[in-house]
Parts: C-alpha cells; structure tokens; sequence
C-alpha cells in the first residue's frame, strides 16, 4: 500500500497539510491573512450572508492565501539559489509579491460587493 497510488496520494496529502501547518506556523503575512479570514468569516455568520456569497469570500480568501503561501515558497526558494543581493532575484520577488496584493485587491472587492448592501 505505501508505494500503490492512493498510499502516494495519501502521503502526498500529508506533506500538503504539513505545508499548510508550517506556512500558518512560521509566516507572519499568512497569519494575518487567517486572523482577517476568521474575522470575515464571522462578519458572514453576523450578516447571515448567502450561499453563492459564502462560495465567493471562501474563493477569496483561499486566492489570497494560496497566492501568499505561493509568494513564500517562491521568495524562499530565490533565496536559495541566490542568496546575496541580486537585481533578478530582486524583481522575481517583486512580481510574486505583486500578485498577492492583486489576490488582496480582489478580495477587498469581493468583499465590498457582499459587504456593503448590508451595512448600508
């Protein structure tokens, strides 16, 4: 069973949710984005939001927080290869952290769009 396909997806599925633990763990940028996902999370339960709403902010957050687990292992594996300085490295970097802000900017408007009706 260890080496048969489900025992590898299983062990694979492990490795993610140890990925997952370890991102939660030791990232300051995904343990805000969680704090912000419960916090939203709780503003649904508040609003009683509905379903397809509930489908679209579960959506967001998992693109932001995807896109920053993505960011991280990116920035820790430019690291890696080139540890000093680097121009290259530098703008790697910097369009991995430009998707995450645009993963954000996204969920803030997804966010405005379930929001808003009932605050206001």
């Amino acid at each position: 069973m260890k080496n048969s396909f489900l025992g590898k997806r299983i062990r694979g599925g492990g490795y993610a949710i140890k990925g997952a633990w370890l991102l939660l763990k030791h990232e300051p940028s995904i343990q805000v984005q969680f704090v912000i996902s419960i916090l939203v999370c709780i503003a649904g339960w508040y609003f009683e939001i509905t379903r397809t709403e509930w489908m679209f902010q579960f959506f967001a957050i998992g693109l932001v927080m995807a896109s920053e687990g993505l960011n991280t292992a990116m920035e820790a594996m430019a690291d890696f290869v080139h540890s000093d300085f680097h121009s290259k490295i530098g703008h790697i970097k910097d369009v991995a952290a430009g998707a995450v802000f645009i993963a954000a900017l996204i969920a803030v408007i997804i966010a405005c769009f379930i929001y808003f009706p009932y605050i206001f």
